[in-house]
Order: C-alpha cells, then structure tokens, then sequence
C-alpha cells in the first residue's frame, strides 16, 4: 500500500515515484505547493475512503504525517 501511496503522491506532485520517501514533502518536493497540497488531501481520501479533519490535513509536513493519519483512519499500509 506505501507504493500505491508513493505513487498517487507522483502523480499529483509531478515527480517521478522514485524520488518520494517518507521524509518527502513541501520543503523537498518544488512542486509541492499549497494548492497541490490540497488536491494531494482529495485524492487521498477519494483513494483510500477517508476524510481528513481540518487539523489532521494541517498537521502533514511530509508523507510520514500522511501515512501517520491513514493508519490511525484505519488504512492499513505494508511497506
């Protein structure tokens, strides 16, 4: 499920999937931008049947923060 993950964060990011890791974010990643951050949060919970509060889409820094919040939404992800 990370890679599924990795790859949806490619994908709106456009970046290539190798260069996402749980450290990356909006300081490593130029394209993230606070607009692609929150098409970043619509297609997280159109992908994996979640919805975020305001403080949790607040919290993320970078990918750990996201996979921090799907898990305790119950998204069960297997690196």
């Amino acid at each position: 499920m990370s890679k599924k993950l990795y790859e949806l964060i490619a994908r709106v990011m456009n970046v290539p999937v190798a260069s996402v890791t749980d450290s990356s974010g909006p300081e490593s990643i130029e394209s993230w931008t606070s607009f692609k951050g929150y098409v970043l949060l619509y297609e997280l919970e159109s992908e994996f049947k979640v919805k975020f509060t305001i403080d949790e889409a607040m919290d993320v820094k970078k990918v750990s923060d996201i996979k921090r919040h799907l898990t305790n939404h119950g998204v069960v992800l297997h690196d």
